[in-house]
């Protein structure tokens, strides 16, 4: 509520968007109506000025000229309606302001003016009437011929001052209340605009955020799928090259072993492939607005039944012994079946672990160990220095560690990863069942 009592009756509670209207005025067309208002107030004070002089013998000059400063305060009553008012209600005994005071009343009753205030004034206003009103009624029907009853002076001196007095505030308080209820609906309407703007800007977050994951997701089955095969079939082809004329018939068995490697890789690419261009649920058309966009879907991730199990593990395990390494594989605990998209990550990790050993500690053992827990279970895949043999060189990204890694926190389990005080490399992973 502005100090001064403001008001400014254009539906926006205050100057307008793009107002262009000098002072206090919000619009043009408002100073204008205020300036035409306070000019015919001004003519009916100086009117009504001079005729009150002619009663009471004041001189006419300044009863007209007190009339018009007085009648074009009606200019200030969007600034001050408080001030207008109590100059309406001051000169109601010199019987002049009549639409000073009805002007003022309406203005007031709209304003931000506290209702007490409006209350006080009003009733001030309808005293200083229903007063005049009577002693001017009383003194003009005892100067004639006919008497009316007290009562009917009083009556009708009453049902003036309301007639003067309720229409002007009941009006402006109507006036007030729908300025303050588009006022209300505006700055909801605002206040949403901004939500959904916001929201919308969330949803696109998420969406990128969706697209990232899925990148991400994409790339690590990628990894998975493809590095552990092509690293054994390095691996088969160094020594393929090493013993062709030594010994063909292992050179064969090798080709083909090779060959085998190299349509296993292609026959997961294929699935994975396959996976990733399947096509989604079909999603149903909106025809009705919605308050809040629907959250980005999360990626979607590979199906349960697609990835390897724990069953494939002893298969993982022997294409490394036929390259060459020396794998101990133990398992403790009661076998059983676990979620696919547990034995799926238990797989990735051995199979990542291998892989590893196969390019940076060639010619060292590895251990695994599988424990079936009540409900959980635990990997450890360990290998020992390298024996001296050079490491095959196979690129590397620096990948295998994080995409093992997010593959078990995904799960909600632990991961570690680190060298050991012989000089080799343990991972271990532990999922719940």
């Amino acid at each position: 509520m502005s100090t001064t009592g403001e008001y400014v009756p254009d539906g926006a509670g205050g100057r307008s968007r793009g107002a262009a209207g000098p002072w206090w005025w919000a619009r043009r067309r408002s100073m204008v109506l205020d300036v035409v208002l306070a000019a015919v107030s001004a003519l009916e004070c100086l009117v009504e000025g001079v005729a009150f002089a002619e009663k009471t013998g004041v001189s006419a000059v300044v009863a007209g000229v007190f009339g018009l400063l007085v009648g074009s305060l009606l200019v200030l009553r969007r600034r001050w309606p408080v001030a207008v008012v109590l100059v309406s209600i001051a000169i109601t005994p010199a019987q002049m302001g009549i639409l000073l005071s009805v002007v003022g009343l309406y203005t007031l009753a709209a304003s931000d003016v506290p209702r007490r205030i409006i209350a006080v004034l009003s009733g001030m206003t309808m005293l200083g009437t229903l007063i005049v009103t009577f002693l001017q009624m009383h003194g003009d029907l005892s100067s004639g011929t006919y008497h009316a009853p007290l009562a009917a002076v009083a009556l009708t001196s009453v049902l003036a001052a309301i007639g003067v007095t309720a229409p002007p505030v009941l009006l402006g308080l109507y006036a007030g209340a729908r300025r303050r209820l588009v006022e209300s609906l505006r700055e909801r309407a605002d206040g949403l605009e901004r939500e959904l703007s916001l929201l919308a800007e969330k949803a696109s977050e998420r969406a990128e955020r969706a697209r990232m994951e899925e990148r991400t997701r994409i790339a690590r089955e990628m990894h998975d799928v493809v590095a552990h095969r092509v690293s054994l079939m390095v691996v088969h082809a160094a020594a393929l090259q090493a013993i062709a004329v030594k010994d063909p018939e292992k050179a064969s068995a090798s080709a083909q072993l090779l060959g085998d490697m190299g349509r296993q890789a292609l026959n997961e690419l294929r699935e994975m492939l396959g996976v990733l261009r399947t096509p989604g649920p079909a999603v149903p058309a909106v025809t009705a607005p919605v308050a809040e966009p629907a959250p980005a879907p999360a990626p979607a991730d590979v199906p349960d039944d697609s990835g390897p199990c724990l069953a494939e593990l002893l298969e993982l395990v022997e294409e490394s012994r036929a390259a060459g390494m020396h794998v101990d594989f133990t398992v403790e605990g009661t076998e059983r079946s676990l979620a696919a998209r547990v034995e799926t990550t238990v797989y990735r990790v051995v199979q990542e672990a291998l892989t590893n050993v196969h390019k940076h500690a060639p010619g060292a053992r590895a251990r695994i160990r599988l424990a079936y827990r009540e409900a959980e279970i635990a990997v450890l895949v360990q290998n020992g220095p390298s024996d001296g043999a050079p490491a095959i060189a196979l690129p590397s990204g620096g990948n295998g560690l994080i995409g093992m890694r997010e593959r078990v926190t995904a799960l909600g389990g632990g991961f570690a990863a680190g060298t050991t005080t012989e000089g080799g490399f343990r991972v271990s992973a532990l999922l719940p069942a």
